[in-house]
């Protein structure tokens, strides 16, 4: 344990080091190193995919879940889309430095506003090796440093993309340290990390609810989070039904193992005869498991009943609820009720009831006649994201470089002082 403090402490003042060198950076510095970093990527995929074949291997012999040995596995597909991701980011405007929203005051001064790095960022995440290179992909571009806790199944993987990132970082001449990923899978690390306030700025959980609930009532430094993602699709009487089935599949059946996949389906009950179906067919062909109130258990006998846990579990699995609604006010309740604000859709080709629903839905994103998979950093035109955050405060929705930054106010005078 004093090992593993000592180590940490050791990290957390590079890092906080590293964070000054990062704020200075410019931009072609960092888009240097990002493209560095992905042609890196590219070109150690064969290495990439054998470190990864060690923790998918350890990962199935430990009987990890099928839902987690799909967010560990590195493909060629994966590694191109995580080179591709940190391409893109370089291709963004880089925010540090800017300046908005000057005005003059009575007393001459200009006040205005710039935005800045966060400083350290301390990422904590389970099973996805992608996450390595898209939070240091994002940190680098917004000016701030990282301490990277990926989980023990995946150390192979993380350590093999770790060498790519800091071989790009050191082609563009800046700090090493700036991304650093933690080389112990001892779990105390994660309770010095997430209190380490002198070295860490804020904290993104990414992962299990047991470890972000965990995080978030541990830690004395302010974490970006979403505990879990029990996300609805709302199918309305005034619904385009070939529209409606397709986007409520693909909400569901795209991944399952994903925190945007829809877990609920909201049927209204003047079309659920004539959509269920049809629907439920799509997903029994595909091997889901069906779990509905009595309306939807009439039309699809295949159906087994729902209990009241199953409208707040995030299933991460071929396993759906579907409840049949009266109209729009009762999907409304249901949602307000049982959704974890991260992901809601509703189809409709009514204008004022998809307008109400962007209204009303309390989440971190709603949406009109669109699947819930689109919920994510890279459809949203971000290059990539830290993560997905249901928090009401500083960052909301999928968290990338704006969310990765802060503001501060400025004042340009010329002699003023105050009377």
């Amino acid at each position: 344990m004093n090992n593993v403090k000592q180590y940490m402490r050791e990290v957390g003042i590079a890092a906080r080091a590293a964070s000054r060198l990062m704020a200075q950076a410019d931009t072609a510095a960092k888009n240097r190193a990002l493209l560095a970093i992905a042609d890196a990527i590219l070109g150690n995929g064969t290495t990439l995919i054998a470190e990864n074949a060690k923790d998918v291997a350890a990962a199935k012999a430990h009987g990890l879940d099928a839902a987690s040995i799909d967010r560990l596995t590195l493909t060629d597909q994966s590694i191109r889309g995580i080179a591709e991701g940190l391409r893109q980011i370089a291709t963004l405007p880089d925010l540090i430095g800017a300046i908005t929203d000057l005005s003059y005051r009575p007393s001459g001064i200009q006040v205005g506003k710039m935005r800045v790095p966060l400083g350290v960022i301390g990422i904590i995440y389970e099973s996805r090796p992608n996450v390595t290179a898209d939070a240091a992909g994002l940190c680098l571009k917004s000016g701030n440093a990282c301490i990277l806790r990926g989980g023990s199944e995946a150390i192979h993987s993380n350590q093999a993309i770790a060498a790519c990132v800091h071989a790009g970082l050191k082609a563009a001449g800046l700090p090493a340290t700036a991304v650093q990923v933690v080389n112990t899978t001892d779990r105390a690390a994660v309770g010095e990390l997430i209190t380490m306030k002198d070295y860490v700025d804020v904290i993104v959980p990414r992962g299990g609810k047991d470890l972000i609930e965990r995080v978030s009532n541990e830690a004395r430094i302010p974490v970006i989070k979403h505990l879990h993602g029990v996300c609805h699709v709302y199918i309305d009487d005034e619904a385009d039904l070939a529209k409606a089935i397709r986007i409520a599949d693909n909400a569901k059946t795209h991944r399952y193992g994903v925190c945007n996949a829809m877990e609920t389906l909201l049927v209204n009950a003047q079309v659920a005869a004539q959509v269920l179906p049809e629907l439920c067919k799509i997903y029994l062909d595909k091997g889901v498991e069906l779990r509905g109130d009595a309306a939807a258990r009439k039309l699809v006998a295949q159906m087994s009943a729902a209990t009241e846990e199953d409208w707040e579990t995030e299933y991460l699995a071929p396993i759906l609820s579907i409840r049949v609604v009266d109209n729009l006010d009762a999907a409304l309740a249901h949602i307000a009720q049982y959704g974890s604000q991260h992901t809601d859709s509703i189809v409709t080709e009514n204008y004022s009831k998809a307008m109400r629903f962007l209204r009303e839905v309390d989440s971190s994103s709603v949406m009109v006649n669109a699947s819930t998979r689109f919920a994510d950093g890279f459809e949203y035109g971000l290059g990539a994201e830290i993560g997905i955050s249901t928090d009401k405060i500083h960052a909301r929705g999928p968290v990338g470089l704006e969310g990765l930054t802060s503001q501060k106010y400025i004042v340009l005078g010329n002699g003023q002082i105050r009377t």
